[in-house]
């Protein structure tokens, strides 16, 4: 089919090596840790989105 470096076949082959190596818990810690990570992200980039960026005022002479 494809001559690409990740084909699905690939992919599920990585998988499968990482639960063998990490446990099924430990995946699911990264899987939650990532999906976290995500939602804090867009989070924060929404948060910079709202705010108006303030001009600095001149000083009063």
């Amino acid at each position: 089919m494809g001559e690409g470096l990740f084909q699905p076949m690939h992919i599920l082959l990585i998988i499968a090596i990482a639960l063998l190596l990490f446990g099924p818990s430990k995946f699911a810690d990264l899987g939650k840790g990532l999906g976290e990570g995500i939602r804090n992200f867009k989070s924060a980039m929404k948060d910079g989105e709202e705010k108006p960026k303030e001009t600095p005022k001149p000083p009063a002479a």
